[in-house]
């Protein structure tokens, strides 16, 4: 019944108008004046008062309540939620109050002398202080006690939070009165803080798998609360695993600026560890008064805008203050949806949603001239290695022939700064995916170094971002496993010895947003990846943190490399092949740099090729252009034979004529 009614009220969400708390305020200090001048009267022999004194006594004590309570705005705290602050803030009020009472009865004291006035003002600076203070402790009381007995039926989880500081134990505040969780204490490790309490709250402690044991088993506790992902990070081979092999369920609670979109939920925003929680790393510190300067008030262009890193870039744009967002991509139902959301999210933002292909030359134009942006991030590109390399005329047009068109109207319609995302495949490519994505490096770097020379004429800045695999892309390794995890496994890898780099979406999009606003033009940089992660590694953990056993609930099967795929990825940001920068997470990459009409004319040559289908020689110009290009587990290594002895003969005939 108590449950029912709990819900019919939602007192949760429900919160008593300031003015009734001014009303009960303005009558607790009228009443604490009366008693007090009553009080004084009788002791001191004031002698005999009107009606019309008491009147005017009343009268101005709600007239100088008032002020002082609408000065300091006392009656728009939330009880519930009420601190000392806030407490001290009520107590200066009433000294204010009285200070104004005792100004005016010195003027006319009413037959009562200086020292009953004073009598007076004190006793009534206690008794009103009092009155309020013990009003608003009743009030939470009695909400307390509302709301336990509601939830009190509720089926919550018996849980403890990891760790005891500040985030912690406003963590331990947020959900006291939550229907989901029943935080019974806190958990750290080692014996430091044994027997302590902290909000009321026993703080248990853990050495030993033996020590988390008896404290699951003994509290009965269902789950364990992470405040951030550092701490979850630190107990991955410890707390977590226990939990993970002991059925104990592993929760976080993220940033409160990741709560749905910044909207508080009954359960706080709290959800189920995943795996990308334990990989992301430590929070990069970018310079974000200089990234909103730089995109304030400006019109910014991304292509491939409904993609994984577009729309995230598009999310944190929305946020920089810019004046218009043009968003293009040709995904229908992707470019609805990030539409759908931006105009939940962002209600102010202006933003355009185009439906558009970058191999359309006509549509590109009509996006540059109507809009006019003045800054383009261009996403858009293939990406998956194998599908690329089974289909390279596609790749090449996409990914090479799709970013010369861009960067070309760049150039024709005057914009500031162009921001390419690339990726680390580029390096020394292994695949068709990687090739084309370096020649459209080479061609973006060479217009830019054109221009700079003056061979050309424009003022484009052209910046390219070079990094690797992102956590939870859309077709990527995460979310594959974790769909092949719902369906009771196998997992599949390729190689038990496969690694890659891998860093979150938004950290991402941090440095891409850092690195345009630091690059100078003709620039390549390349992101600090972090420490690789093997696959197989990937899959085991994720199977852990789904509450399964490897090999005995879900088994991990090894399919072999897929076509164009290398065991290990280029390491981006060492010493030998980068410049540093300012930015301690994003170096400049050493590149051997191409004349722009040699670009220009490989390209309209590979554009030809591809629109004819003529996959062997587009190829083998692929590999002509970027010599560093060579084959893996790929049909085409055929070719790399091919120029190999094509240029072994070459240099043959060039001795020969240097002999002759």
């Amino acid at each position: 019944m108590l449950q029912s009614l709990f819900e019919k009220l939602r007192l949760e969400s429900t919160y008593v108008r300031s003015w009734f708390i001014l009303t009960m305020d303005l009558c607790v200090s009228v009443f604490a004046t009366l008693v007090s001048y009553l009080s004084i009267g009788s002791f001191v022999h004031a002698g005999d008062a009107s009606h019309v004194h008491y009147f005017l006594l009343l009268l101005l004590a709600f007239l100088c309540s008032f002020a002082a309570f609408y000065l300091f705005r006392t009656y728009h705290t939330i009880i519930r939620h009420s601190s000392l602050r806030e407490l001290w803030k009520l107590v200066v009020a009433v000294l204010l109050k009285e200070c104004l009472m005792f100004m005016v009865l010195s003027f006319r004291p009413s037959g009562m002398s200086m020292e009953e006035i004073g009598l007076c003002v004190l006793m009534d600076t206690f008794i009103t202080s009092g009155l309020l203070i013990i009003m608003r402790v009743l009030m939470i009381l009695v909400y307390d006690a509302v709301i336990q007995a509601g939830i009190r039926q509720a089926k919550r989880i018996r849980t403890l939070v990891y760790g005891v500081d500040s985030k912690e134990v406003a963590l331990v505040m947020r959900l006291q009165n939550s229907p989901h969780y029943n935080i019974c204490g806190f958990i750290v490790f080692g014996k430091k803080l044994k027997s302590y309490e902290i909000a009321e709250r026993p703080v248990y402690y853990f050495e030993t798998p033996e020590n988390i044991d008896y404290v699951v088993k003994k509290f009965g506790i269902g789950a364990i609360l992470f405040a951030n992902y550092a701490n979850a990070k630190l107990e991955d081979d410890r707390l977590i695993k226990y939990c993970t092999a002991h059925k104990v369920k592993v929760l976080i609670a993220p940033p409160i600026d990741e709560i749905v979109d910044g909207k508080p939920t009954q359960s706080g925003g709290i959800r189920d560890i995943k795996i990308e929680d334990l990989l992301g790393r430590e929070e990069i510190k970018i310079s974000l008064r200089e990234i909103i300067d730089n995109f304030k008030d400006k019109t910014v262009l991304v292509t491939g805008a409904a993609g994984s890193i577009g729309s995230e870039l598009c999310r944190q744009l929305a946020t920089f203050g810019i004046r218009q967002l043009v968003m293009y991509d040709n995904a229908e139902t992707p470019m609805h949806n990030i539409r759908l959301e931006l105009e939940d999210r962002f209600p102010e933002l202006k933003f355009v949603p185009v439906i558009g292909d970058v191999r359309m030359p006509a549509r590109l134009d009509f996006v540059f001239r109507s809009y006019h942006p003045q800054v383009v991030f261009h996403a858009a590109a293939y990406k998956h290695v194998p599908l690329m390399e089974g289909n390279p005329c596609e790749a090449i047009l996409a990914n090479v022939v799709g970013t010369r068109n861009v960067a070309d109207f760049c150039i024709r319609y005057d914009v500031e700064k162009m921001v390419m995302i690339s990726t680390d495949k580029a390096v020394n490519p292994t695949n068709v995916m990687g090739c084309t994505k370096r020649l459209a490096e080479i061609y973006v770097q060479s217009l830019g170094q054109a221009i700079v020379s003056g061979r050309m004429k424009g003022r484009t800045q052209f910046i390219t971002t070079r990094f690797g695999n992102v956590l939870g892309s859309n077709g990527s390794v995460i979310p594959r496993f974790r769909e092949q995890i719902e369906h009771g496994g196998p997992v599949t890898v390729t190689h038990p010895d496969i690694r890659r780099y891998f860093m979150t979406i938004p950290e991402a999009c941090r440095l891409v947003m850092e690195a345009a606003t630091i690059g100078q033009g003709n620039t390549i940089f390349v992101f600090d990846m972090g420490q690789y992660i093997r696959i197989a590694d990937l899959a085991r953990r994720m199977i852990e943190l789904a509450g399964y056993r490897v090999d005995e609930d879900i088994r991990i099967v090894y399919s072999g490399l897929r076509p164009g795929e290398k065991l290990y990825e280029e390491v981006l940001s060492n010493a030998e092949n980068t410049l540093p920068t300012d930015h301690e997470k994003i170096r400049i990459a050493k590149v051997r740099e191409y004349d722009y009409d040699d670009a220009s004319r490989a390209v309209s040559e590979l554009e030809r090729l591809a629109l004819e289908v003529d996959i062997p020689n587009a190829v083998r110009l692929m590999k002509r252009i970027v010599p560093e290009y060579h084959s893996q587990n790929s049909r085409f290594e055929l070719y790399d034979k091919e120029l190999a002895e094509e240029n072994l003969a070459k240099r043959k005939e060039h001795e020969e004529e240097q002999i002759a």
